[in-house]
């Protein structure tokens, strides 16, 4: 390659802004801010973001990659624990400021300059590349002017920002991008197949995240908990001889809720739960026990399910269970996790050691199988072969009254695949004929990874011709004169239809037919006491009745 081909690669590459800055600056926040929508967690504790976290922004048509770092240097009063913290985010930070273009070093205006900023401030100064300092927490005017106090730091200009009130983030924005062209994203380019790894806390996920990148992305250590942020990865993976856009999303670990003692956790799992929906494939890390899986493990995968996305059983840390018992086989291991996640049989198991990287390459195999399935499109003439098949094999029992009747099939998505059927009414199909009938599909197209959804609804009874639509429609909306003088024959009032306008007589209306009712009333009237055919007792009839 040559010294221009590396030039026009470089100008063709999406610029990388990188946030830094001290522990609980607002780093995140502005962050948040430039992105536009919710991504970093963001707490008043110090020391909440760990890993970098990457998402894509633009502004005014410039594309940038923007990442979001942990807080350099050590937390005054901070436990021994955080020690740890802190050599991991310092290699998260250093790799961020190495791949990046332009750096915003963010600082706290209410709390002045720190002796903590002046060591960032002596980091950066030896990088080489474009630094501006960012005055976060500048809420109003009179904070404005004290930012002025952070040139002592070497820095000719100082950006006061307040990412609480979105003031000062567009003048801060055009100075970090006044240096870059206007390029506009591909329009060819395909979205990534996203891929998340969702597990309880400590199961190996983010060890099994940094073996497929190829280095060392996100930190990993034996403390459960070590992951807060959703991280979005970009990687290619090879499927079908080619390699295609991906990305991986390393989740926090779930756990129960009634063990949730702070807010950060429960923001960590809220961002669990929308890298669930946002995946396309997940994997489920399990820890491989010879009793099975966990309770709180049985509660992910139910959640799993009813997101309705393709999955994989990763079963990690293979080799402790080996080293406990080496009579165990993986057979058995299988006939246990299937007891204990019934809801999950669809889903293929793979036996994993994230540490030792055993049997990756069967892992990775089994991705492109499952990529390979969300792509088969059946027939609508087979499916409805295989569905009338089953029917005629089992008949439907019958729910309600009358039994269930299938009139016609189709197959209408694949992301998982879903099959519609026109029944006569879906209420009449029992639980267990719909799995049987879910069964029976997968028998005939496999779909390893997904689950199937199965669609009843119900065909109309009658449906009008062509013919009668068309007569409606004339009578329903006159086009000429003739058709208008039809219409008022048939509006006009009948001849014998009596007029309301006039008193009414007595005796026989005309008009009106004689009702049923009319002698009921006579009848009655006939027999009603005080009446004229009434008998008293020691009279005669002929001697009392009066004349009117």
């Amino acid at each position: 390659m040559t010294e221009n081909d590396t030039t026009e690669n470089q100008e063709k590459r999406m610029p990388v802004v990188a946030i830094v800055g001290r522990p609980n600056v607002g780093k995140s926040s502005l962050f948040n801010a430039i992105v536009g929508r919710r991504v970093s967690i963001v707490h008043e504790q110090p020391g909440v973001t760990r890993d970098r976290v990457v998402a894509p922004a633009s502004w005014h048509g410039k594309h940038f990659q923007l990442i979001d770092t942990g807080g350099l240097g050590n937390i005054t009063g901070a436990k021994k624990m955080d020690d740890i913290w802190d050599a991991g985010i310092r290699e998260q930070v250093e790799a961020a400021i190495e791949g990046a273009d332009v750096l915003i070093f963010v600082c706290n205006v209410q709390d002045g300059v720190v002796p903590l900023d002046r060591e960032v401030t002596d980091r950066l100064r030896g990088i080489g590349k474009k630094v501006l300092l960012a005055a976060n927490k500048c809420d109003n005017p009179t904070l404005d002017s004290e930012s002025m106090i952070f040139s002592e730091l070497g820095f000719d200009k100082i950006y006061p920002v307040s990412c609480l009130h979105r003031k000062g983030v567009s003048r801060l924005l055009d100075s970090v991008l006044e240096d870059f062209e206007n390029a506009e994203e591909e329009e060819t380019k395909p979205e990534p197949f996203r891929i998340a790894v969702v597990g309880r806390p400590n199961v190996g996920k983010s060890s099994l995240v940094n073996w497929m990148l190829g280095e060392e992305r996100v930190m990993v250590s034996e403390i459960a908990g070590t992951t807060r942020d959703s991280i979005d990865i970009d990687f290619e993976i090879k499927y079908r001889g080619e390699m295609l856009p991906a990305a991986l999303i390393d989740t926090a670990g779930l756990r129960k809720r009634s063990k949730i003692d702070n807010v950060v956790e429960l923001f960590s799992m809220m961002r669990t739960e929308e890298a669930l929906k946002r995946a396309q494939l997940v994997l489920f890390l399990v820890e491989t026990s010879k009793d099975g899986v966990t309770s709180q493990d049985r509660k992910i995968a139910a959640s799993i399910v009813e997101s309705g996305k393709g999955c994989i059983i990763v079963s990690n840390k293979f080799d402790l269970c080996k080293e406990e018992d080496q009579d165990v086989k993986q057979k058995q291991l299988i006939e246990e996790i299937r007891y204990t996640l019934p809801h999950l049989n669809y889903a293929p198991v793979v036996f994993t050691s994230a540490l030792r990287k055993y049997n990756m390459d069967a892992l990775l195999d089994q991705i492109a199988e499952v990529m390979a399935q969300m792509e088969v499109k059946v027939p609508t003439s087979l499916v409805n072969k295989i569905l009338l098949d089953a029917f005629d094999r089992n008949s439907p029992p019958v729910v309600g009254v009358a039994p269930l009747k299938l009139y016609y099939c189709s197959m209408i998505g694949n992301g998982p695949p879903k099959f519609l059927l026109f029944v006569n009414q879906p209420a009449y199909c029992a639980d267990n004929y719909l799995i049987f009938l879910k069964n029976c599909l997968r028998q005939a197209f496999d779909f390893t990874g997904l689950p199937i959804v199965v669609e009843l609804r119900a065909r109309p009874k009658k449906v009008a011709s062509i013919r009668t639509e068309r007569t409606t429609d004339k009578l329903r909306k006159p086009t000429g004169k003739a058709d208008k003088k039809d219409e008022r024959k048939t509006v006009s009032k009948p001849e014998n239809k009596p007029d309301r306008t006039k008193p009414r007589k007595p005796g026989k209306q005309p008009g009106r037919a004689p009702r049923s009712t009319d002698k009921l009333r006579k009848s009655a009237a006939k027999t009603k006491p005080g009446r004229k055919n009434e008998k008293k007792p020691g009279s005669s009839p002929v001697k009392n009745r009066k004349k009117f």
